[in-house]
């Protein structure tokens, strides 16, 4: 299945029904009275957050979804039907954005949860919601209410318990098909990864995800080759795997290159718990090994962790270091979340209830 973390579309809720103008007539019944049915409602354009999916790739094809209309009242009092409701399902960490692509309108992070983006219009009313004691054959109908129409943008946000970052041919990828049972396409040159890959990686009978980026390059937060994009992926990881090629000429200058776009980009990147990974250790002797992780020491404070995606070196180590990152960051997370919840039951328990004198 292609990949596609963003689009736009078109979406059209439906217009109400039209309400009816009606009477009564049958044989002995001299008064009748109005009987014309109130029309029934558009329908609605809802969004959905389901699991399965990590693409938007079903919106490329088609870009325009449109709700169905209310039906027409009609007599003998009867309504019309509702238009049909269009739901469009997307992956989970989807964000909504208006035409111009600047302002939040939601933000589907949890599986199973769906945001009205346009509401169907109201149905029209029929003449017989016009009887009064004074005006027992009204001829006042009205129109349905109008549908609503807009272009949105649709920005992909993989929800992943870690990014894989690193400058291109760091062994990312490698990285990735040695811990998981992810199949990345994997050569010896740069940007062989022209997308996101996730993989889901087993250690100690627990599991989380990795989402594989492909490699930045300097002004990657300013939009070089899309790294604005590529780092929008890692804006919901727990913790962020920084893989060094230990067969770079200068590995400092590397890693300083990529924390200059975590920083560049904001959105708290540069502040999440990070771990370096050394890769290509295979291909270098122990005690240049070391060396090169004393030089990487001179410039950050991070766990620096020796590892070879090709003969898998380090690797179950490195896992489970990450795997402790992702649960403390996760934990944090819940307990934020339950001391919010208490915190807004206890304020609404605590407002004052009136009664009248």
């Amino acid at each position: 299945m292609k990949f596609l973390d963003q689009c736009k579309t078109y979406i059209k809720s439906g217009a109400g029904g039209v309400g009816c103008l009606s009477f009564r007539r049958e044989k002995s019944v001299e008064f009748g009275g109005p009987d014309g049915g109130n029309g029934g409602r558009g329908g609605h354009v809802i969004i959905e957050a389901i699991g399965g999916l990590n693409t938007l790739i079903d919106y490329r094809y088609k870009q325009h979804f449109k709700a169905g209309r209310g039906m027409h009242g009609m007599g003998q009092n009867r309504t019309g039907a509702k238009g049909d409701d269009i739901i469009l399902q997307v992956p989970v960490g989807t964000q909504i954005f208006d035409e111009n692509n600047d302002v939040m309108l939601a933000d589907l992070t949890e599986e199973g949860q769906s945001v009205m983006m346009l509401e169907g219009g109201k149905g029209g009313r029929g003449n017989a919601s016009f009887k009064t004691s004074v005006n027992q054959a009204p001829r006042q109908t009205t129109e349905g209410g109008p549908a609503e129409e807009m272009w949105i943008w649709m920005q992909l946000k993989l929800m992943a318990d870690t990014g894989l970052v690193g400058l291109p041919n760091a062994g990312k990828s490698t990285f990735l098909a040695a811990a998981s049972r992810a199949k990345p396409k994997i050569a010896n040159y740069p940007f062989t990864t022209l997308k996101p890959q996730l993989g889901v990686v087993y250690v100690d009978s627990k599991e989380f995800v990795i989402a594989d980026i492909p490699g930045l390059i300097k002004g990657a937060h300013e939009g070089q080759g899309l790294g604005d994009r590529f780092l929008g992926h890692v804006e919901r990881c727990a913790t962020i795997l920084h893989v060094i090629d230990a067969t770079g000429e200068d590995i400092a200058d590397a890693y300083r290159t990529i924390r200059h776009e975590l920083k560049e980009y904001g959105a708290g990147l540069a502040d999440k718990k990070e771990i370096i990974a050394l890769n290509k250790i295979d291909a270098l002797d122990d005690e240049l090994v070391d060396m090169l992780a004393a030089e990487l020491k001179d410039v950050t404070d991070a766990p620096i962790m020796p590892i070879s995606g090709v003969t898998g070196a380090g690797v179950t180590e490195l896992l489970r270091a990450l795997l402790g990152n992702v649960e403390h960051v996760r934990d944090k997370e819940q307990k934020e979340k339950e001391e919010q919840e208490a915190e807004e039951e206890g304020s609404m328990l605590n407002q004052p209830t009136w009664s009248p004198i």
